[in-house]
């Protein structure tokens, strides 16, 4: 009897060694066939960019496919939904983006928790939104722009992607942030947006640098201020918000890598080592620099941190709005 006892013990000690020696097995010939990396919105995005870049360079890494599977809709939710029913082996994984973290919040009844549902593999990068005027705008600078919000009240219109995304809550901010009142004209998409704000049926817009950088250029924009804490290395002429005159105003836009939740860590590990290692090959921060971004690659445990930190902050913006999803 006790001798038995003894045997248990000894094998439930035993097994947790045993499928860790398993998983690190496994993860040393990860991969044995071809990955597939869903992407959450259309071809062309900066999201796809991103996704494409890393995939080239895994594919060419391991010597097996990686398969880019753009799946768009509902603000990006729909990859998600898709990835979540996926096994955990590391054989599917998904792009997310900034506006993932708002989904959090803005969708209250999404079948999957963008925190507990996923692994976290690493940060891809982070890049800023450019707040743009139609030339026909009389202000120059930002101050200048906040001032004659001041002196016509709601008379300055501002486009974005649609109701809760980031070019909505970025004309929130500032909003909330400079003390004037601004209206929001939401689009099906950034590039109708865009198109209105070049042809002045609105006045100012929150964009990406990888739509408006040629506009602007080209002079049929003004870039009055990039949103993150740093000037964008795109637009190295153009202030930040807080240099602009906004003191602690900052957005970054971000994109980054998740695996299925019970992902085997060993797998995750390997996969963040070598997505890090592409994101600072030289060309690829140049292929990213297209869009304004700039290579992040953390840990796992810090995505997952800044994960949680921007569904917090987000949070708190849309709840002090009162902004609901269409």
């Amino acid at each position: 009897m006790k001798r038995s006892i003894l045997n248990r013990l000894l094998i439930g000690a035993a097994l947790p060694m045993l499928v860790l020696a398993a998983a690190s097995a496994c993860a040393q010939s990860f991969p044995v066939k071809p990955i597939r990396l869903i992407v959450p919105f259309a071809p062309g995005g900066g999201t796809d960019i991103t996704g494409r870049a890393i995939a080239q360079k895994l594919a060419e890494s391991w010597g097996q496919s990686v398969l880019v599977d753009n799946r768009p809709g509902a603000n990006g939710t729909i990859a998600l939904e898709i990835v979540v029913k996926t096994p955990a082996d590391g054989y599917t994984l998904t792009m997310i983006t900034s506006s993932h973290s708002v989904n959090s919040t803005l969708y209250p009844k999404l079948s999957y928790d963008l925190v507990r549902d996923f692994a976290p593999i690493t940060q891809a990068t982070s890049q800023p939104y450019a707040l743009i005027v139609h030339p026909s705008v009389p202000a120059q600078s930002l101050k200048e722009l906040i001032a004659l919000a001041r002196a016509k009240p709601g008379t300055l219109n501002y486009g974005s992607s649609g109701t809760g995304g980031f070019s909505h809550l970025a004309g929130a901010m500032l909003a909330s942030q400079a003390g004037i009142q601004l209206t929001h004209v939401p689009y099906r998409g950034g590039a109708p947006a865009m198109t209105d704000v070049i042809s002045g049926q609105i006045q100012m817009l929150f964009s990406t640098i990888l739509q408006s950088n040629s506009h602007i250029r080209a002079g049929k924009l003004r870039a009055l201020a990039v949103t993150t804490s740093k000037r964008s290395r795109a637009l190295p002429e153009v202030p930040t918000m807080s240099e602009a005159g906004l003191p602690g105003y900052v957005i970054a836009g971000w994109y980054g890598i998740l695996a299925p939740g019970k992902t085997p860590r060993p797998i995750v590990d390997r996969l963040n080592r070598e997505i890090v290692r592409i994101l600072q090959l030289p060309d690829v921060v140049e292929r990213l620099a297209a869009d304004g971004s700039e290579p992040v690659g953390s840990t796992p445990e810090a995505f997952g941190a800044h994960i949680r930190d921007e569904i917090v902050r987000w949070r708190k913006v849309i709840e002090e709005a009162g902004i609901k999803a269409e």
